[in-house]
């Protein structure tokens, strides 16, 4: 099977991609209006949230729960909107693949906002792990874990672009020559 151009490999990744970023919009979607809906429940009777109940490590957290669940939703929104960028972005590669136009001078771009994206998304785990382990000291049972594979994954995507950017270079060259 080609790897290039309709009726290939990236052609088919590109169709998995699709479904997958539809996936996380109705998703985003439906998590927006839940929230909506809570909120709403919420301003009619704020008791309500009175009676959830978090533990750490077993313990209960003592203190207002509305600041927890806040950050812990907001945080789990910022990861989908990375997770959507990277989609996105993959999406739009492999639309120039099926294209038969694996140089675009675009897919640098995008693929450094790919790299940096997966650069943000294994920052922000590290970040929630500190916030997780000041804000919850009776849970910190949990190491934090150095992810080679995430670092790695994030060099290579750099490497790719510079490799992408390298085969626009000489595409232009190659037009320019008689």
């Amino acid at each position: 099977m080609r790897a290039l151009g309709p009726g290939s490999v990236s052609s088919l990744l590109k169709i998995i991609l699709d479904v997958v970023y539809v996936a996380l919009w109705i998703g985003a979607g439906g998590a927006v209006a839940l929230l909506g809906l809570a909120a709403l429940l919420l301003s009619f009777n704020p008791d309500l949230l009175s009676h959830i109940t978090l533990t750490a490590g077993g313990q209960e957290v003592v203190g207002h729960r509305a600041p927890f669940l806040f950050v812990g939703l907001l945080s789990v929104g910022l990861y989908i909107g990375g997770v959507l960028v990277i989609v996105d972005r993959l999406r739009r590669i492999f639309t120039t693949l099926t294209a038969g136009d694996p140089f675009h001078p675009d897919n640098v771009t995008r693929l450094r906002v790919v790299g940096l994206m997966l650069a943000m998304l294994e920052l922000g785990r590290y970040a929630m792990w500190t916030a997780g382990a000041w804000l919850f000291p009776a849970a910190n049972e949990v190491k934090p874990n150095f992810s080679l594979t995430a670092w790695f994954s994030v060099l290579v995507v750099f490497v790719l672009a510079e490799v992408f950017r390298e085969g626009a270079r000489l595409r232009r060259e190659a037009e320019l020559t008689i």
